[in-house]
C-alpha cells in the first residue's frame, strides 16, 4: 500500500491554514490569477490579511514586484471591506537567501523554512500568542490531511449556521403592525382635526408637562404624501432591519430613535414637529452599524445603497422646507447609539456592548438636560 507524503512547503500551508481558520477565525478568500498563494483575511484580527506564498523568490527585483502584487490586493480588500487600515502579514516559503526582506509601511515580510521557524518567529508569537499550543501535529501526512480536512469542514459548517440564523429569512410582523397603526392614526386625524394639535410634537409643550408628545408624534403625519413616504420607507428599512435583530431589539430600536428624533426637533426646532421619520432614520443607523460588522456580506450594499440613502435624505432634510432635519439626525444618532448597546449577534462581545450602553447613557442624559434643563 502507497503512502502519502508531502513536501515541507505543503506541510507548512496546512498546518497554518488550519491555525489561522480554526483558532483565529481567519476565512480564505479568492484573488484571481494567483498561483501558489493561499489569502486569509479576518477584518478583526491582528492581520486583516495574512499572505502565504509558496513561490520560489530569486531576488530583490521578484520580490518587489510581489509586494507591489500584495498591495494592489490590499487596496481592493480594504475597499471592500470598508476598513480605514489594511496590515499585511507576508509570508514567505520560498525564498533566497540574498533576498532581504523589509517590512513596509503596512506589510510585515516574514521567511518560514519549517514549523518551528513558525512558531517561533517574533512577528507571529506576538500575534498570536498561542500559535505553539494551537499549532496542529500529527503522526504522519495522512493523519495531517484527514485532521485538517475534517476540522476545517467543521469550522465552516459551524459559521455557515451561525450567519444562516442572521440572515435567512424571518416572519415580518412588527413593521406591518406599525405601518397599520401610522395609517389608522392618520384616518383618525383626518376624520378628528384636533387631534393632531394634541399629539404633535412641540418642544414648549413638552417642556410644560406634555412628554407623551414625544412619542404620539412619531404616529403622526402631515399629508397623504408624507405618510406613503414614510411607510413606504418604512417598509422597506423595516422589514430588513426586523429581519436581522429580530422583533424586540427592531421595537426598541424604534421607539428609542423616534422618541431621541423628538427630543432634538425639541431643542433646536422652534415649529410643530410630526411623522415617523425620526424612528426611520433610526433603523437605518442600526442597518449601517449592523452592515459594518457585517461587511464582508454586506459590503457593497452598505457602500452603494444604505450609506447613499442616508446621505441622499438628510441632504434633502437641509435644503426642503417643512422638513426636519434635527429630528432626522436624533434618530440616526439615536438608533446607532442604541444598537451599540444592544449588539450585534455573533459579532459584538459583552465589553462592546458595556460600552455602547455607556455611550448611548450620556446621549441621553444630554438631550434631556439640553431639553429640560437648559
Amino acid at each position: 500500500m502507497s503512502s502519502i507524503s508531502m513536501d515541507k512547503k505543503d506541510e507548512i500551508v496546512m498546518k497554518l491554514v488550519h491555525f489561522l481558520v480554526t483558532k483565529e477565525n481567519y476565512t480564505p478568500i479568492v484573488v484571481n490569477g494567483v498561483r501558489n498563494e493561499v489569502w486569509l483575511e479576518n477584518v478583526e484580527g491582528p492581520y486583516k490579511i495574512i499572505r502565504i506564498n509558496s513561490n520560489y523568490i530569486h531576488n530583490k527585483e521578484q520580490f518587489n514586484f510581489d509586494i507591489y502584487k500584495t498591495n494592489n490586493v490590499a487596496r481592493q480588500i480594504k475597499k471592500k471591506t470598508l476598513s480605514w487600515k489594511m496590515n499585511v502579514l507576508n509570508i514567505f516559503l520560498d525564498l533566497n537567501d540574498d533576498v532581504k526582506l523589509d517590512s513596509i509601511d503596512h506589510i510585515d515580510n516574514i521567511k518560514v523554512n519549517d514549523t518551528q521557524d513558525l512558531v517561533h518567529n517574533q512577528i507571529v508569537v506576538e500575534a498570536f500568542p498561542n500559535i505553539e499550543k494551537d499549532i496542529i501535529n500529527a503522526d504522519n501526512d495522512v493523519d495531517l490531511i484527514v485532521n485538517v480536512t475534517n476540522d476545517i469542514n467543521s469550522k465552516t459548517a459551524k459559521e455557515n449556521r451561525k450567519y444562516e440564523e442572521v440572515f435567512k429569512p424571518k416572519k415580518i410582523v412588527v413593521t406591518y403592525v406599525l405601518i397599520a397603526l401610522c395609517t389608522l392614526v392618520y384616518i383618525l386625524q383626518i376624520l378628528f382635526p384636533s387631534l393632531t394639535t394634541l399629539g404633535a410634537v412641540n418642544g414648549s409643550l413638552v417642556r410644560s408637562g406634555q412628554v407623551y408628545r414625544l412619542v404620539t408624534g412619531m404616529f403622526m403625519h402631515g399629508s397623504i404624501w408624507h405618510l406613503l413616504c414614510n411607510m413606504y420607507s418604512l417598509y422597506v428599512i423595516g422589514c430588513a432591519t426586523e429581519n436581522y435583530f429580530g422583533k424586540k431589539k427592531f421595537l426598541l430600536i424604534y421607539f428609542v430613535s423616534g422618541i431621541i428624533g423628538s427630543m432634538f426637533s425639541c431643542i433646536f426646532n422652534t415649529s410643530w414637529s410630526l411623522g415617523a421619520s425620526g424612528a426611520i432614520f433610526g433603523l437605518m443607523g442600526a442597518l449601517c452599524y449592523f452592515g459594518y460588522y457585517y461587511r464582508l456580506y454586506m459590503g457593497k450594499a452598505l457602500y452603494s445603497e444604505i450609506i447613499p440613502v442616508i446621505v441622499l435624505n438628510l441632504a434633502l432634510s437641509l435644503v426642503v422646507s417643512n422638513i426636519d432635519f434635527y429630528a432626522h439626525i436624533g434618530g440616526l444618532i439615536g438608533g446607532v447609539f442604541i444598537t451599540m448597546g444592544l449588539g450585534i449577534k455573533n459579532k459584538t462581545d459583552k465589553q462592546s456592548s458595556i460600552n455602547g450602553w455607556i455611550t448611548f447613557g450620556i446621549l441621553f442624559v444630554f438631550t434631556l438636560y439640553m431639553l429640560f434643563f437648559r
